[in-house]
């Protein structure tokens, strides 16, 4: 994956994290974060299969260094000494090329194991930007719908705090209620089954 989609959603998730950032641009940079998340996505996925690639490609040149390795002790049961120079040749070739894979092996599951890190700090900062957007809207939508009420001659009832803990004291007994009665309701028609 190219280190550009990875600066780039790291270039969004910044400007998401700034305390400036005006709301109305909220909606922008989230549009934002969430194509450069797509793209570091799929970027990881390319870097799995190159990875699997190179264990696939490790793992046969594993058997044909076994099987070369067989070989030279067959012929040097037969004292065969071309045969057996020819093998240890192949071997030491094909040894060399499974130690360069081996280290890049490792180097790909170093390199997806922090862009898989990455991403998931980018999609916990693109929830954040979510959030924080949300609540916004959420204030926004309430002040223009009072605004609007307003416009209209209705004005805005203060909160009585005792009559809002009453309420929601009545709203909570209903739903236990309903929620009573489901249940007995349930327990009626698993008698019957």
């Amino acid at each position: 994956m190219s280190d550009s989609v990875f600066k780039r959603l790291r270039e969004a998730l910044e400007q998401a994290l700034a305390s400036a950032t005006p709301p109305e641009d909220l909606y922008d940079l989230a549009g934002r974060m969430r194509t450069a998340l797509v793209e570091a996505r799929a970027g990881l996925g390319e870097m799995r299969d190159a990875a699997e690639k190179t264990d696939r490609e490790l793992a046969l040149l594993r058997r044909e260094i076994e099987t070369a390795e067989r070989r030279r002790e067959l012929a040097a049961g037969i004292n065969d000494a071309e045969t057996v120079t020819v093998a240890e040749a192949y071997l030491a070739k094909h040894r060399e090329r499974a130690a360069v894979l081996e280290r890049k092996a490792a180097a790909q599951r170093e390199e997806l194991a922090l862009a898989e890190r990455d991403v998931a700090e980018m999609m916990h900062q693109l929830e954040e930007v979510t959030k924080r957007r949300g609540t916004i809207d959420a204030g926004r939508s309430s002040a223009e719908a009072w605004a609007s009420l307003g416009r209209a001659g209705q004005d805005r009832p203060e909160l009585d705090p005792e009559q809002e803990a009453l309420k929601a004291r009545m709203d909570r007994a209903a739903r236990e209620a309903h929620a009573d009665a489901k249940l007995e309701e349930l327990k009626k028609r698993m008698g019957k089954g």
